[in-house]
């Protein structure tokens, strides 16, 4: 008779061979597409990982893009490899989605984490389901207190919202603070901010401390408090669908509400200089809270930036990855603005997943996936060849986010 707890023997681990890997893993950081400037992880969160026995390989070139050299990694800790050699880890690394044929290399059961937008991309995550990956996508960390190391939404868009200002700051044709000149005197931008999220409440901030007069928008009424806070002033449309379990986000009004939303926007748009959308619905196309008629309101030479423009923009006039001029308004949608600060950007990301994966961790250095832990559940969108995300499987099924 076998005396060995099933659990303990080996043929257990060998049938399981996610779920628990007593020896320390490899984990695996691949090279970006050309158009992300971003890296997973930064050296100092390398060296981290190495300190739990983790055995961390990068692709030769990964962090160039964010002015970091292969030495700076292999002085952390870490191996430079061939892309062949990084994909045939235990544990895979990469924010943007993998090529194909990247897919194609993966041994079944590599654990894949990223940033891979699932709500929008159901039907590949079903692709890399069936080849038997682990996916773990970071926009699914559950946003509670718990989770708030590993929120790389959050991390991201506080860039995001950052950079915004400073890309409005340099397509505006004006100064940003009131000046007072022999010349004559220059009044201050008024910028208009839609969204009080935690790009919003970024953009806030960085358009005050360039001496801008800000108003802001937002259905949620619990985020004024902090709005005034900042020195601006919150614009208020009573009526508006609770959005306290949204996690952050916008949620979908009714028709009354949004006329008159549209209505008190366009009261406050046409007296603006600048304007910052950032709303978003997870799943679902962006609110269009900004209509043709609105910019055309608005003064030649004005500036939008548009946070929202990958999932369809906030603008009648956004096109993703492209500045247009629209009635002389200059429409800049890019959601892509974190990678225009990608060291820092890195270096948040790049905590955030460390925090993630220590969940996942053995004191050995090994991976044990613990799927009672709420937060590992959360972010995991497969397992076992089959989508276990709920919402991403109604999507599939459905067409509708659960």
């Amino acid at each position: 008779m076998n005396l060995i707890p099933r659990f303990a023997r080996k043929e257990y681990f060998d049938y399981f061979p996610c779920n628990l890997i007593r020896k320390p893993m490899q984990l695996g950081i691949l090279k970006e597409p050309a158009f992300e400037n971003r890296v997973s992880m930064l050296p100092e969160t390398v060296a981290a990982l190495t300190k739990q026995q983790v055995q961390v390989v990068i692709e030769q070139g990964a962090g160039l893009q964010a002015w970091v050299p292969d030495e700076a990694y292999q002085q952390a800790g870490a191996t430079v490899v061939s892309r062949e050699e990084a994909l045939a880890s235990q544990v895979v690394l990469s924010i943007q989605a993998p090529e194909p044929a990247d897919i194609a290399a993966m041994k079944p059961d590599t654990v894949l984490v990223g940033l891979f937008q699932p709500l929008f991309e159901p039907q590949l995550m079903q692709e890399w389901a069936l080849r038997g990956l682990v996916i773990f996508s970071m926009d699914f960390i559950p946003r509670t207190t718990r989770a708030q190391s590993m929120d790389v939404l959050s991390s991201q868009a506080n860039i995001a919202g950052y950079k915004a200002v400073l890309t409005a700051a340099n397509a505006y044709p004006h100064y940003f603070p009131m000046f007072m000149t022999a010349a004559g005197s220059i009044a201050p931008a008024k910028v208009l901010i839609l969204g009080a999220g935690v790009a919003g409440l970024q953009a806030i901030a960085t358009a005050k401390r360039l001496g801008a007069v800000v108003e802001v928008f937002d259905t949620r009424p619990a985020v004024k408090e902090e709005v005034m806070s900042l020195g601006a002033k919150f614009v208020e449309v009573e009526g508006a669908a609770d959005a306290s379990k949204a996690g952050g986000y916008a949620v979908e009004q009714n028709d009354d509400y949004q006329q008159r939303q549209q209505q008190k926007i366009k009261e406050h748009i046409i007296k603006s200089d600048v304007v910052i959308t950032t709303a978003q619905i997870p799943g679902k196309r962006a609110p269009l809270l900004v209509t043709d008629d609105m910019i055309a309101g608005m003064k030649p030479g004005s500036v939008i930036v548009d946070i929202a423009a990958a999932t369809g923009g906030n603008t009648a006039g956004t096109r993703n990855n492209e500045t247009v001029i629209h009635h002389g308004v200059i429409i800049i949608g890019n959601s892509a603005l974190p990678s225009a600060m990608p060291n820092d950007a890195s270096k948040l990301y790049g905590k955030n997943v460390f925090n993630f994966l220590k969940l996942m961790l053995t004191p050995e250095g090994g991976l044990s996936l613990n799927f009672e832990d709420d937060i590992v559940k959360g972010t995991c969108i497969a397992h076992q060849n089959q989508l276990v995300q709920e919402r991403v499987l109604a999507l599939l099924t459905t067409g509708v986010n659960a």
